[in-house]
């Protein structure tokens, strides 16, 4: 049993606002998932030519006290390219002007401890273990402002609690999901994608479908089309929120067994797993608020 969330703000002014208004929608989910918490926040995106690397330092030797700026000194001097790091305790968001790849490969083989949670343009990622309202506090949530983010609270049934094992998962850039539920066959959908050079980092059963999915993005589907073909390809019981830079969307398995619940306004759209999630939010009094069906696609604009 998960916790998830999800908040979308189609007025500009609530962007602002992101992160104050999700807190308590996390932390409504601590019954449902105790041992560990994370989100993923789109903002406005850099420019075509950037990329920034969010980073999770909790598993080197230094821990929250690890040196960022004397990554960004390193990163200067070994491949010339000037950064912007802006660091909370063990993670930090990494800014350059070089192609992902080339930094992402100077990291691991030279921190590889060091914890590659995300990559992107939009995308800013945080996850670690502890209860919602200790890693909120820990990384600053209720400060966060954005377009759209995806948050999640764990409660580990198929594999061990560490930070890398905690939601959101990414994979390739600016994507995330977010899952309640387990799958039956993440075994099988390793074998099919790894011989395609789709390289895993854990064995959460999480992962296997956020590796489907974005390998079907990559292979040219848009969003709608992956997710058709996960209802075909993904066996078991699941409620998925994933994020994009510019989308939101939520899905749930044919037998709907895992619960989830959308409120609507001019001003927001919310999803969680309990309504007592989205109570607090203004106006939810008068929001359209519905279960999503089984095997429907809810696809959300930013």
């Amino acid at each position: 049993m998960c916790g998830i969330v999800g908040l979308l703000v189609k007025t500009p002014a609530l962007r602002e606002r992101l992160g104050e208004l999700m807190v308590p929608m996390l932390i409504g989910m601590t019954e449902r998932g105790p041992d560990s918490a994370g989100l993923a926040v789109f903002g406005q995106p850099l420019p075509e030519g950037e990329r920034k690397l969010s980073l999770y330092s909790g598993l080197t030797e230094d821990g929250a006290d690890f040196n960022w700026l004397g990554l960004s000194h390193e990163l200067k001097s070994h491949l010339g390219v000037n950064t912007q790091v802006e660091a909370k305790g063990n993670h930090a968001v990494l800014r350059f002007g070089l192609a992902p790849e080339v930094v992402k490969r100077w990291i691991k083989e030279h921190y590889p401890k060091l914890h590659i949670l995300s990559t992107g343009r939009s995308i800013d990622l945080y996850k670690d273990i502890g209860t919602p309202a200790e890693v909120a506090a820990r990384y600053g949530f209720s400060g966060l402002k954005g377009s759209h983010l995806v948050g999640h609270t764990r409660m580990a049934t198929e594999s061990a609690v560490t930070p890398d094992r905690a939601h959101p998962f990414t994979a390739g850039e600016d994507f995330c999901l977010v899952h309640n539920g387990s799958l039956s066959n993440p075994n099988g959908i390793r074998r099919m994608l790894e011989p395609r050079g789709i390289r895993f980092e854990t064995d959460n059963d999480t992962e296997a479908a956020c590796r489907f999915l974005e390998w079907r993005l990559r292979e040219g589907d848009d969003l709608e089309t992956a997710l058709q073909r996960g209802f075909e390809e993904l066996d078991g019981f699941y409620t998925f929120l994933m994020g994009t830079p510019d989308k939101l969307a939520l899905i749930r398995d044919p037998f709907a067994c895992k619960p989830a619940v959308v409120a609507e306004t001019d001003d927001y759209v919310a999803i969680a797993s309990e309504f007592r999630s989205l109570a607090h939010l203004p106006g939810v009094k008068h929001a359209h608020v519905f279960e999503p069906a089984p095997e429907e696609m809810y696809v959300w604009n930013a």
